[in-house]
């Protein structure tokens, strides 16, 4: 198949993008560990999102080219809202915002047009997920509008919004790693001989489940420390404006 080198790079990019984010959000937030597995994180997801709307549109999967734009967005954002220093913007900002806004508006549409014909689900996904993602990708464009009205972020604000976009970019890859269609780690598993050597209970839908919305959990955490605790308050930011080396 023509794109099989691009799904070989999708998958391995994707399989270190989930191993590097659990354990950037593992490590104490701002320590040399932190900042060494959010650069692979970053780069990896990056690479993910790529390979997932080039599949997309090899294979016209709308869906696919719709997750791989918005994920390639939420970590880009997130990753420039760690690197840059507090209130500075830039005018693709605004070029920026409108990828969640036509994202969320075109999913939203879509889950209507699903109902509207009787169905619950496309392509074996929920029409509440839909409505879910859609609304989190205008959430964000929400959010984008703000901050430049704002003149940018400032303090746990700005360390909250590099939190949501990652985790939320971390929820998107583990959903298309273990949620996938044909029970995707048990197939890639099997494709090269380890499937059979490994426990059942690796191969459990409720686990799967569990992996899938773990990225969740730990955002709410997270932002709940960060928003609504003293763990960040107070402490000065970095010359550099880099939030990773401001430990949490």
């Amino acid at each position: 198949m023509p794109y099989l080198p691009i799904l070989v790079l999708h998958v391995c990019a994707g399989t270190v993008g989930l191993f590097s984010g659990t354990a950037a959000l593992i490590f104490r937030k701002g320590s040399p560990r932190h900042v060494r597995a959010g650069k692979v994180f970053v780069a990896s997801m990056l690479i993910m999102a790529v390979g997932a709307v080039c599949l997309g549109i090899l294979k016209n999967q709308p869906s696919n080219i719709g997750g791989g734009i918005l994920t390639f967005y939420l970590i880009g954002t997130g990753w420039l809202t760690a690197r840059r220093g507090e209130g500075e913007t830039s005018r693709m900002d605004w070029v920026a915002l409108l990828i969640p806004l036509a994202v969320g508006i075109l999913t939203w549409v879509n889950g209507i047009a699903v109902l509207r014909s009787g169905a619950t689900s496309q392509n074996g996904v929920p029409v509440g997920m839909s409505f879910f993602m859609g609304t989190i990708c205008l959430l964000a464009a929400f959010g984008d509008v703000r901050m430049l009205l704002r003149g940018g972020v400032f303090g746990a604000k700005r360390l909250a919004r590099h939190l949501w976009r990652m985790c939320f970019g971390l929820f998107i890859a583990a959903g298309s790693f273990f949620l996938g269609p044909s029970d995707r780690p048990l197939r890639l598993l099997s494709a090269v001989g380890l499937g059979q050597h490994l426990p059942s209970v690796l191969f459990n839908t409720t686990l799967y489940l569990i992996l899938t919305i773990l990225p969740l959990v730990l955002l709410i955490f997270w932002l709940a420390r960060v928003r609504f605790t003293n763990a960040f308050k107070g402490k000065p930011t970095p010359p550099s404006g880099n939030v990773y080396s401001a430990p949490v």
